[in-house]
């Protein structure tokens, strides 16, 4: 009893180690488990998330499109998360396909683009699915629109302000930069170099 005990605590403690929300449902997406990561997505207690179908508990759009809840509305046979699943059970492995999930947060529509990877995993003597569904919302923003000048090549931010390309990335995404030089840049600073500005070469 002990060490079945331990091995709980080691699953949970490791579910909840990673950053990314992981879902473990079955065959019918119900949530039989989640980690830490995933509960600000599902945004209800545990006791009401728990044995509830995924576009139920994350407030899916399209959930509310059938009487009879995710799964039966004209979209669920195109959802990549309920097909993923399917294909995962199946023997199939789904890693990170972009998909994108209609949500409801009270009257509020919230769109949220993801990667979403599905693997068949034992859980509990059954075959269960363990869903992760990975944030690419600011990636997503960034492809869609960057504002930038065309002169200066600075980009303008959320808050209306002109930032250096390296300053808006690090904010954004933790991302530095290394600086070097492409073979033009090179040419041409070697060029300005020589370049005599009184004209008498």
């Amino acid at each position: 009893m002990t060490r079945h005990i331990d091995e709980a605590s080691i699953y949970r403690a490791i579910l909840d180690s990673i950053p990314v929300p992981l879902l473990v449902v079955d065959d019918d997406v119900r949530i039989q488990e989640y980690n830490a990561a995933a509960a600000p997505l599902l945004a209800e207690p545990r006791q009401a998330v728990l044995r509830r179908r995924g576009g139920e508990a994350l407030h899916c759009l399209h959930a509310r499109e059938s009487p009879d809840g995710c799964g039966r509305g004209p979209f669920c046979p195109d959802c990549l998360i309920r097909n993923a699943v399917s294909l995962a059970l199946k023997g199939t492995p789904v890693s990170r396909q972009r998909h994108k999930l209609e949500l409801l947060r009270g009257d509020t529509e919230k769109k949220i683009y993801a990667l979403i990877t599905g693997t068949s995993i034992p859980f509990a003597g059954e075959r269960r699915v363990l869903l992760a569904i990975e944030d690419i919302n600011e990636l997503v923003e960034l492809r869609q629109l960057i504002p930038i000048c065309a002169r200066c090549k600075k980009i303008r931010n959320e808050k209306d302000y002109w930032v250096m390309v390296e300053e808006y990335f690090q904010q954004h995404l933790d991302v530095d930069f290394t600086h070097g030089m492409c073979p033009e840049c090179v040419q041409a600073t070697i060029e300005e170099s020589n370049h005599d500005p009184m004209g008498t070469k």
